[in-house]
């Protein structure tokens, strides 16, 4: 993609935005025509041969202009036709209608504003028929102004808003609020010179110290740092991690996912994701098994799953799919994946099948180990 990232670069140079390319605009070169049109006629001696001179000359700046134009989408044409052999295949209209379009403008509207395109999405909210609650674009609006206040090192608004949340994160095990005063602490340790610890203790022992039963470890390497002091020091002991940006830099991305996740909104942005699994190729992969399943005269069955392999970040893998290595047959909802008290898993109707009858209870001896447990202490595995 080098080549043609190269070739929409020199396209991009040629026509500019701002008009500060190597030729004028059209509607530069246009409005410079009537201009100087205008200026003869105010004038009031209109020579035809002067008039001819100046529309030549307007005509040669658009002509030279758009020759460079044609010349840079014919080179970025041929690079991409180069990179891309083979044609783009075309799909049935997916967004025909009313219900498919609403719910596309609706996913595209939500990822603007999630990613704090707010004119953008003001836009698309004017020029569409869907509406987006207020409260919705208020809470994204209020996301992004805590983010960039994350971003200046300001942990009150974040602060604030996880205080009014504490029962929630709580119920989630989160542990932004300890890791925005750990921040803070850090920022109050190292800001001194020549190193001063009192106030940084201080700040651990009013807002650091309830956390303390469970932070005990963390705790207690924030207050042992300090014999470490100063920062050169500190980058070189065991607790350089706590002097690493990154300490800061994490709060952002774990406050956005405690924020979403409050809104019943995954950590992930979907349509991003969405975009990057079908960019990263998989969309080229399915389109070639297509062909050959075509050209075989071979149809794939199965609606909800795939014919090839389609690799994809683990980040992004949701519904993981188990075969048993048993009967070799996929789990379903009436034959889930049940794991052994050995921790080895086969599916529902193969633990059934090994059961032993009679007085042993229904004691299964596993396939792959020598345990041997009551199947009814199996449990069910969801992926």
């Amino acid at each position: 993609m080098e080549a043609s990232l190269k070739e929409l670069a020199k396209l991009e140079k040629v026509t500019p935005l701002d008009g500060k390319g190597k030729y004028p605009s059209i509607s530069d070169s246009i409005s410079g025509l009537v201009d100087s049109l205008e200026s003869l006629k105010e004038a009031g001696a209109i020579d035809p041969s002067q008039v001819l001179r100046i529309i030549e000359a307007k005509k040669k700046d658009i002509d030279e202009h758009q020759k460079e134009v044609y010349s840079a989408m014919s080179r970025l044409g041929k690079t991409l036709d180069k990179k891309f052999p083979v044609p783009l295949p075309s799909y049935p209209d997916l967004f025909s209608s009313d219900e498919s379009r609403l719910a596309l403008e609706r996913t595209v509207a939500l990822h603007l504003l999630r990613t704090g395109q707010f004119d953008a999405a003001e836009t698309l909210l004017q020029e569409s028929s869907i509406t987006i609650p207020e409260e919705i674009r208020t809470q994204f609006q209020n996301l992004h102004r805590i983010l960039r206040a994350l971003q200046n090192q300001d942990i009150t608004p974040a602060l604030v808003w996880v205080q009014e949340h504490r029962t929630f994160l709580r119920e989630r095990s989160s542990p932004l609020e300890f890791y925005l005063h750990r921040s803070q602490f850090m920022r109050l340790l190292l800001s001194s010179h020549p190193p001063n610890p009192v106030q940084a203790i201080a700040y651990a022992h009013t807002s650091l110290g309830p956390f303390f039963h469970e932070h005990d470890t963390e705790f207690k390497r924030l207050l042992a740092c300090i014999a470490y002091l100063p920062l050169s020091r500190l980058q070189e002991s065991p607790y350089a991690d706590l002097a690493a940006p990154t300490l800061h830099r994490d709060l952002e991305p774990l406050f956005e996912k405690e924020y979403c996740a409050s809104m019943g909104m995954s950590k992930q942005i979907p349509l991003s994701v969405v975009t990057q699994i079908g960019a990263a190729g998989s969309l080229a992969r399915i389109e070639k098994g297509r062909r050959v399943l075509r050209e075989t005269k071979n149809e794939w069955s199965q609606s909800n799953e795939l014919p090839i392999e389609i690799p994809i970040p683990p980040e992004n893998t949701y519904h993981s799919i188990f075969t048993c290595p048993v009967s070799k047959e996929q789990s379903t909802p009436e034959n889930p994946p049940m794991m052994m008290t050995c921790g080895h898993v086969i599916a529902r109707d193969s633990l059934q099948k090994l059961s032993k009858p009679g007085g042993q209870g229904g004691r299964v001896k596993c396939p792959y180990c020598p345990n041997e447990a009551p199947a009814s202490l199996a449990v069910q595995m969801h992926f």
